[in-house]
């Protein structure tokens, strides 16, 4: 009985483990951001949960797709060796039914039980990150993170629009605030991976055009969001709290790319910088949903 308790265990953690679950929480943090920020501390709880059931859904059928493409490239590559697929623990066509039947139901619920513009927003998203960058640029072209970027902007969009529903100034901030945090948040992991990355065929920045091509041209995404916080504050959509601490964690981040460019120890440099990325990303939204202006 034990025996099978723990079998049971083992095999929902490789389900789990198909939704990227760590990128799953930082998306459905966003996707609530944005909802918040659209509600101003006006919640409609029954529609948040659906919001975030829909969305979380349709996030999770995109990344386990994502893992049913990439499951010979992802053999090759010290990271992603031990993921279900490569070590052979599930088979193939379970893994793409199961990510088909997720992004089905959770686009049913977007549409019907959201509203439509949600569900035309959230297939848009899968579209992206499933053809345009997992099937067509991933494995072609170094805009694959930059376009590839749409899909990863979505959720809180998503979040916003199930509240308006329209596509205004505030949509648009909050996808900006996403989009533009994403390349310098993924080419500081492939900065440190660069090797894994050349071996496993990814045509990615730093190994097509190299490392300080690729810290030049993290700069101008990281700079543009000092106006994007600004015109969250000054489109009456957060108060002046967010805007200082926006500020400050956007110029910390800013401060620490630039220096990239002198530093000596190229994999300590990006590594640092990846973990700011993901507390910049916790801590602006944590503050954007505490300093939402209320009605």
């Amino acid at each position: 009985m034990k025996g099978h308790t723990r079998g049971a265990r083992f095999v929902l953690k490789d389900w789990i483990a198909l939704t990227k679950p760590r990128l799953l929480r930082l998306n459905i943090f966003a996707a609530l951001g944005g909802f918040w920020v659209a509600s101003k501390w006006d919640l409609d709880i029954p529609l948040m949960i659906w919001m975030l059931i829909g969305s979380t859904l349709t996030m999770a059928s995109a990344t386990v797709v994502n893992n049913y493409w990439d499951r010979e490239l992802d053999q090759k590559m010290e990271r992603t060796k031990d993921r279900v697929l490569p070590t052979g623990k599930m088979q193939p066509f379970t893994v793409l039914a199961y990510g088909l039947i997720l992004g089905i139901v959770g686009l049913a619920v977007l549409f019907a039980l959201v509203n439509p513009l949600t569900g035309l927003l959230g297939l848009l998203g899968w579209f992206a990150y499933i053809v345009i960058y997992t099937i067509w640029l991933k494995r072609t072209s170094t805009w694959s993170t930059s376009v590839g970027g749409i899909s990863g902007a979505m959720p809180p969009v998503i979040g916003y629009c199930a509240v308006t529903n329209e596509v205004d100034a505030g949509a648009w901030l909050l996808f900006l605030l996403m989009f533009l945090w994403q390349p310098a948040h993924f080419w500081s992991l492939a900065i440190r991976r660069v090797e894994e990355y050349r071996e496993a065929g990814f045509p990615v920045l730093p190994v097509v055009k190299g490392i300080r091509r690729t810290k030049l041209q993290m700069i101008p995404y990281v700079l543009l969001l000092l106006p994007t916080v600004v015109f969250m504050y000054s489109y009456n959509y957060a108060g002046i709290y967010f805007l200082i601490i926006a500020l400050f964690f956007t110029v910390v981040w800013l401060i620490h790319t630039l220096t990239g460019l002198s530093a000596k120890n190229t994999d300590k440099w990006a590594k640092i910088n990846f973990l700011l990325s993901v507390n910049y990303l916790m801590i602006v939204f944590i503050a954007l949903i505490a300093n939402t202006l209320k009605a």
